[in-house]
């Protein structure tokens, strides 16, 4: 997934892409998902995740500012 280079909302510096970095599952580095719902415990797997439409997460930063914006894109 491919995103071009924007122009921060707030300050107007200059966005670079990224992800957000997510160690939840035995500390192993993955990058982050968006869930569709609210989040339901599970007794097994910390929250239920069966059935539910996932996205990449994508996220841009400020060089400037430091402002995020993330994106959950359909692949």
């Amino acid at each position: 997934m491919s995103f071009e280079t924007t122009r921060c909302p707030k300050c107007k510096g200059e966005m670079e892409p990224g992800f957000l970095l997510d160690r939840a599952d035995a500390d192993l580095p993955h990058a982050a998902e968006w869930m569709e719902g609210a989040p339901e415990k599970s007794f097994w797997t910390g929250l239920k995740t069966k059935g539910k439409e996932r996205f990449p997460v994508r996220t841009h930063r400020c060089r400037e500012c430091g402002f995020l914006e993330s994106y959950a894109k359909k692949a």
